[in-house]
């Protein structure tokens, strides 16, 4: 299978070329296009009964995936993702997991494995509507991030304190607590400010720009419309 990343790095698109009987698993609603040689197949990307209840009740939203085969012959599909921003490659080995943003899921060869990460990311993430990914086995993981990358190593007892807006994913090598951030973040979010506390060793992958900020500012230019014409 090969792939490229076009129009790096704002508006980064995934194209995948696939021989006859490859498969690549893609977020649903990220395909841009594909060749008619492509099968599609959707299914939920739990592996048992708790995951879909712990979804559904904590995560408020379903994990649906989209499996692309070249059956009649070879082809290609392009993924992209809403936020405006860059892509990166992560490659997953045994023993070489990430931890990732629900959101900066985009795709995945087929022996890569996710699953939803339940401990240590309990009521704050979820109570702000993120949820992290556990992801394992052996492929090519593809991420999306709003605005650059940020790519920061982590050495045994190094730690870095990130935003969760901001955090995009982080190697399961690393060390981790969230925790409540006061200031600030508590007055802009009228919530609790949660941030999360991460030791090396490992890689963190950090997102720029913040979407819940993004709306927020766009929430100020909008609000004065909707309330003259709700008078």
């Amino acid at each position: 299978m090969e792939y490229e990343i076009r129009y790096r790095p704002s508006y980064s698109m995934l194209l995948v070329k696939l021989n006859v009987g490859e498969t690549i698993v893609g977020e649903a609603g990220a395909m841009t296009y594909m060749s008619p040689t492509i099968d599609v197949r959707t299914r939920k990307r739990e592996k048992s009964l708790l995951g879909t209840i712990g979804l559904s009740l904590l995560g408020r939203q379903s994990f649906f995936v989209n499996d692309y085969t070249a059956a009649s012959g070879p082809g290609m599909v392009a993924f992209t993702s809403a936020p405006i921003g860059d892509m990166e490659v992560l490659e997953v080995a045994p023993g070489k997991g990430y931890i990732i943003q629900k959101n900066a899921y985009v795709a995945s060869t087929e022996n890569v494995d996710l699953d939803v990460q339940w401990q240590g990311f309990t009521k704050g993430l979820f109570g702000q509507g993120l949820f992290m990914i556990k992801v394992t086995g052996k492929g090519t993981l593809f991420i999306n991030t709003y605005g650059a990358i940020d790519k920061h190593t982590l050495n045994s007892g190094e730690t870095l304190i990130v935003d969760n807006f901001h955090l995009v994913a982080f190697s399961d090598t690393c060390q981790y607590r969230v925790k409540k951030f006061g200031g600030l973040k508590e007055t802009i979010f009228g919530g609790e400010g949660l941030v999360t506390e991460i030791s090396g060793p490992g890689d963190v992958y950090i997102q720029t720009k913040n979407v819940r900020e993004l709306v927020d500012w766009l929430w100020t230019l909008l609000e004065p419309r909707v309330q003259s014409r709700a008078r």
